[in-house]
């Protein structure tokens, strides 16, 4: 006879808001444990759970997690040569199975497999993120994939909000939880049936981008901005005018950047977010202009070899984590000098290496430039990410169309 696994609805324990704890009850050779759930209901709660057909998004998303986790314990106790009650308790309880149901274990296994891929920025984030989860986990029990429910998502982005933090990054921040989510599907920890991540369920929320861009009168300003001549401050402003004018190019892109790149009249390369994810991924070409062979000219290393980087923020054999730290270091001080010079032409907005892409989206939107053009100019692999960049854009020419409504006041 094996064990079963059916749950309990503990009416003995009251809360002091008025629920009841369901609990997961095991029951072997007329034996019985019972083990929290961390889903407490009340009355007619656990009856709306417990029937056939339940209607609303609230029930049908409680009877989805406790399924899930029904049929976690039917895995470990399936996995069991021969039950007994403390063998199961050790994989149900720690993750000890041979796929471990604890988000923390599975995030911590991806980001190790970044760190050996050599994708050290990508790790970064993702260590953010499960830092965040844990801190909202707040618990030495584990935190079993079941448990990630759109209550526990909804909780998590209020408590990070109250924090302070921004929804852009409370997104960040869920994404990569959903990345670890997908792979416990894929990997059988977690059913599909769960999934918390839809539109009916919970949606990850996403920052609007408002008025990151300069126009085309602000970036003139900084142009003819009469920095020293062979300066720090001349040379991080004409880097950025360069990201600005080659299709926003990332500060990692523009480190990476070599004379192998420049073909002829064009330079040509694949994005570094792109190229391990997408191995299509097809490769950006922008016009090697008058303004932008002038920065070449300038700052570019010599002497010119196909694989010498074209600005000297990077050298060779750097490790990925150094890289970043470098990236970062370029990233900085391209704020510091960019800030400056804003403040003293008078641009109100906040300038930074962000800025610059943003702008290149935004005014060739303005020129009358198709979003399509946009789109692959950026090497976006999806238009509507593209949108994303113009939002402040169609937002400012919303009202001036509602202000051409009333011209003819006088």
């Amino acid at each position: 006879m094996s064990a079963t696994a059916n749950f309990y609805f503990d009416t003995r324990r009251l809360k002091q808001d008025g629920t009841y704890p369901v609990k997961l009850r095991i029951t072997y050779q007329r034996q019985q444990r019972y083990y929290l759930t961390e889903i407490n209901l009340t009355t007619e709660q656990w009856k709306k759970v417990s029937s056939l057909k339940p209607r609303e998004d609230f029930v049908k998303d409680t009877k989805a997690t406790l399924g899930a986790i029904s049929r976690r314990a039917e895995r470990v106790i399936n996995a069991l040569p021969v039950f007994t009650f403390e063998e199961f308790e050790k994989r149900y309880t720690t993750g000890t199975t041979d796929r471990p149901d604890n988000v923390v274990l599975v995030f911590e296994q991806y980001l190790q497999n970044l760190t050996e891929e050599g994708r050290a920025g990508t790790a970064s984030s993702y260590k953010d993120g499960l830092t965040a989860v844990k801190a909202y986990h707040n618990s030495k029990k584990p935190l079993p994939f079941s448990a990630i429910t759109p209550i526990w998502l909804k909780g998590f982005e209020q408590w990070m909000t109250g924090k302070g933090r921004s929804l852009t990054t409370v997104g960040i921040y869920l994404r990569s939880l959903r990345t670890i989510y997908n792979r416990a599907i894929e990997d059988g920890i977690i059913d599909r049936e769960a999934y918390p991540f839809s539109k009916r369920r919970y949606q990850i929320p996403t920052g609007r981008n408002i008025k990151k861009a300069l126009t085309l009168a602000d970036i003139e300003k900084i142009y003819n901005y009469p920095a020293e001549e062979g300066s720090s401050e001349e040379r991080y402003r004409d880097i950025w005018l360069f990201s600005y004018l080659c299709n926003g190019m990332n500060p990692k892109d523009i480190g990476r950047l070599t004379y192998s790149q420049i073909d002829g009249n064009y330079i040509r390369f694949v994005r570094a977010k792109t190229e391990r994810t997408k191995r299509d991924a097809m490769p950006i070409s922008i016009p090697l202009t008058e303004e932008v062979r002038a920065i070449i000219d300038k700052w570019g290393q010599r002497p010119i070899k196909p694989n010498q980087h074209v600005f000297a923020i990077l050298s060779p054999g750097l490790t990925p984590q150094q890289e970043l730290g470098k990236i970062r270091q370029f990233v900085k001080m391209t704020n510091i000098y960019v800030r400056q010079i804003a403040k003293a032409v008078g641009v109100e907005k906040d300038v930074t290496t962000y800025t610059a892409r943003h702008s290149f989206a935004t005014i060739l939107k303005r020129s009358g430039a198709p979003t399509e053009f946009i789109s692959e100019s950026l090497g976006h692999q999806s238009v509507s990410t593209t949108k994303n960049y113009l939002d402040s854009f169609e937002d400012e020419i919303k009202h001036q169309y509602a202000n051409a409504l009333t011209g003819f006041k006088k």
